[in-house]
């Protein structure tokens, strides 16, 4: 059979009817969420490509405030998204984040202007230093069967919820104990799941969002002394980078906190209902959020689709209670609210492997966090009086969190 061989078509393109059929291209900027992604990625790498040559002897920046003149450290995002995640490179370019990735793990793993030298640089024989076996627990089922009636419970007493307004120049001080997913892959090509260890997290944050700091001494990037949230060009403040006075001004009825959360949020995430849910879990974990806003959000939440009550969780601290929860149907991790039994304040976050994937066995618990204290003070890093000092986690749960 004789075929005929191809030729570029002849006739000039109709480029304006191209465009026309063609769709839009899309917004270049990635979400929040994938930046996040790449940047745990890009810390896990580092730290998977880096052998640690002696232990950490740096006395505990808790035992006191950090020194005066403590270097304010390099520009951070803002706080209000996720919880106890390294902050230093939210927020970057895309292509800065890619160019780090691609030059500093190189050079680390021994590649070009690298000091490595391993026959195969990408495994190692130890896990990344401060971190523990990730905790594997039952995944327990959840259901939307007793979820209206739970979240009548967490709204109302949310409402009635008597939380600290700041004044003029004071600032809102959120205290948790956090830990996060740390993957390593093993000498036999095999990863294992670990996570940091539990660890204390503070956050200092202005009113209207152009100061603050945060200290989180044991995590990655942030340095003993902390590092500055300022905000000097005064930002425009979104659901995805609020300021406590940005927070005052959104509606409460949870029909239109929805709709503002899905318009806002469109092409971000893993989809929109996800991403709607995720969103409304950042603006709980580290914000002091107006009563009544609260109680909207906790609302709105329930008529995402595929949210579900789960009966039993524990948070960073231990604690155990009912959870709100939703499950990310693209890598299977459930992110679970998690309740006091009782009075049904807001105790902290869990998120937990809901099936096999990604080299993470079901039942993995990939991170939770534990808000431990919210308040005002005077000054950035001061604490309220009778706070935990020292960096130690109390040996007994601490009380919940009046927040949310």
């Amino acid at each position: 059979m004789i075929r005929t061989p191809w030729r570029r078509r002849e006739e000039p393109l109709d480029h304006a009817e191209l465009r026309r059929l063609l769709p839009a291209p899309g917004d270049p900027e990635l979400s929040s969420d994938r930046l996040r992604g790449l940047e745990e990625h890009l810390m896990t790498e580092i730290r998977n490509r880096t052998p640690d040559t002696a232990p950490d002897t740096a006395p505990d920046p808790l035992a006191g405030p950090p020194p005066a003149g403590a270097p304010a450290g390099d520009r951070a995002s803002r706080p209000g998204r996720r919880s106890g995640r390294r902050p230093v490179l939210v927020g970057v370019g895309v292509a800065a984040v890619l160019a780090l990735a691609a030059a500093g793990v190189a050079a680390l793993a021994g590649g070009p202007g690298g000091s490595g030298g391993s026959e195969n640089p990408g495994r190692v024989a130890a896990p990344p230093a401060g971190a523990v076996p990730a905790p594997v627990v039952r995944v327990v089922r959840g259901s939307t069967a007793g979820l209206a009636g739970a979240v009548a419970d967490i709204s109302g007493a949310a409402a009635r919820a008597e939380l600290p307004e700041p004044g003029p120049g004071q600032f809102l001080y959120i205290r948790s104990e956090v830990s996060g997913l740390v993957s390593w892959e093993g000498s036999d090509g095999k990863n294992r799941s670990y996570v940091d260890k539990i660890h204390p997290r503070e956050v200092w944050m202005s009113p209207d969002g152009a100061k603050g700091w945060l200290l989180e001494p044991h995590g990655k990037g942030t340095g003993r002394d902390g590092i500055t949230l300022d905000d000097p060009e005064g930002g425009e403040r979104t659901l995805n980078s609020p300021s406590h006075a940005y927070l005052k001004a959104l509606p409460t009825d949870p029909s239109l906190l929805l709709e503002k959360i899905y318009d806002e949020t469109r092409g971000m995430g893993n989809g929109p209902d996800q991403q709607a849910f995720g969103t409304i879990g950042d603006l709980l974990r580290e914000q002091v959020v107006p009563p009544k806003l609260a109680a909207g959000l906790y609302r709105a939440a329930a008529r995402i689709p595929g949210v579900v009550l789960v009966d039993d969780s524990v948070d960073a601290a231990g604690r155990h209670g009912i959870a709100i929860a939703r499950t990310d149907e693209s890598d299977g991790s459930r992110t679970e609210w998690i309740f006091d039994r009782e009075t049904f304040a807001y105790l902290g976050e869990r998120t937990v492997q809901t099936r096999d994937a990604e080299g993470i066995r079901a039942g993995t618990v990939r991170g939770h966090t534990a808000v431990t204290g919210r308040a005002v003070v005077d000054a950035l890093k001061q604490r309220p009086a009778g706070s935990a000092q020292g960096g130690d986690r109390a040996g007994a749960p601490a009380a919940p969190s009046a927040g949310t």
